[in-house]
């Protein structure tokens, strides 16, 4: 269209006259993670980004749910909200914590999703290392086969957690190291395995033990997101609260995490068994995770909890096109930007 002929001419411009002041970048706020290359690409086509594998099942875009909740008021809609938009953009999920399905079905419809998003998509659900300490020495590992079949889940999340279970006034106590907790599992159980943090991430030491073991993921849930110890910390007496505080500063951010692991995967060679991960804790935006997965040596998506369940508990199409920039974003950053 020529110039002259653009109806928005005059008032786009005026716009740029009203609004230039309030849209000066100072050099100390620049995003320095990135080359910015506007030479080499034309703009985005919308579905532009390519279908990978993960997780044994083809998905479109490198964006994981991360465990959410079940058991409340508003998680049917939050957790059938979330696989919805999962179908729709391709898209990885964790459920929740299921501890309350493995006796009971009270609320199964909670977490039976797997209509929602599909067979062609990964859907894994998620107990607690106290729980699994508990059913192995109770000889019931049958209770989580049957949690597997009922969810239709394509494997299980071990959620690691022992400051938040010292720092929860009703929580467990961990009879063993979490480490032979998990052997003990993978001795018996054929389904897959990915072992998760909850909000403080792995060290050094963790890293390499996990990275050696054949477990289908690992999941930083790093430093820098919601933070479980610290939310049981708050539902603690003002003592404990005074005395444990500092406990809840202690972890890993999501970028020292991708960098331990491109260390590990260094040093372990040809020893490295689990060999995708999703980089959760702390990622705010499109940006931190394309940057995360792009830094990071082996395959990788990045996972979102409290922004996807801010808004999850709206109508469905207030999550949707919250999805759908951070989609639009992403196919964005591939064309136009390159990590330092």
């Amino acid at each position: 269209m020529p110039f002259t002929d653009d109806p928005n001419a005059s008032s786009r411009k005026t716009d740029h006259i009203n609004l230039a002041f309030q849209s000066q970048i100072t050099q100390a706020t620049l995003d320095e993670r990135f080359f910015y290359e506007p030479l080499l690409a034309a703009h985005p086509k919308r579905g532009s980004l390519k279908p990978f594998q993960f997780l044994g099942k083809t998905m479109k875009t490198p964006l994981w749910v991360s465990s959410m909740t079940g058991g409340t008021v508003m998680a049917n809609t939050i957790n059938h909200n979330l696989a919805k938009v999962c179908k729709e953009f391709g898209m990885g999920m964790g459920l929740g914590s299921c501890r309350q399905l493995l006796r009971s079905d009270e609320y199964l419809k909670d977490f039976d999703v797997r209509n929602l998003i599909g067979e062609h998509l990964p859907l894994y659900a998620n107990l607690g290392i106290a729980q699994l300490e508990q059913l192995l020495d109770n000889n019931e590992t049958y209770l989580i086969d049957n949690l597997l079949d009922k969810l239709r889940a394509d494997g299980l999340i071990i959620h690691i957690n022992p400051l938040q279970e010292w720092l929860q006034p009703e929580g467990d106590r961990f009879k063993y190291p979490p480490i032979e907790t998990i052997m003990r599992l993978m001795d018996i159980v054929e389904y897959p395995i990915i072992v998760k943090e909850v909000g403080q991430g792995f060290g050094y030491h963790s890293l390499k033990t996990l990275l050696q073991l054949p477990i289908e993921a690992l999941d930083f849930a790093a430093n820098g997101g919601t933070n479980f110890a610290k939310l049981e910390l708050l539902r603690s007496d003002t003592t404990k609260q005074h005395i444990f505080e500092p406990v809840a500063h202690v972890g890993h951010s999501a970028a020292e995490m991708v960098h331990l692991t491109n260390t590990i995967i260094e040093e372990l060679g040809t020893k490295v068994r689990c060999k995708q991960v999703i980089i959760s804790g702390g990622i705010k935006t499109f940006l931190d995770g394309y940057y995360l997965t792009e830094k990071l040596n082996t395959s990788a998506v990045y996972g979102q909890a409290s922004s996807f369940l801010k808004h999850a508990m709206d109508d469905y199409d207030t999550l949707y096109h919250y999805v759908d920039a951070q989609v639009q974003g992403l196919e964005l950053a591939n064309a136009f930007l390159k990590v330092r």
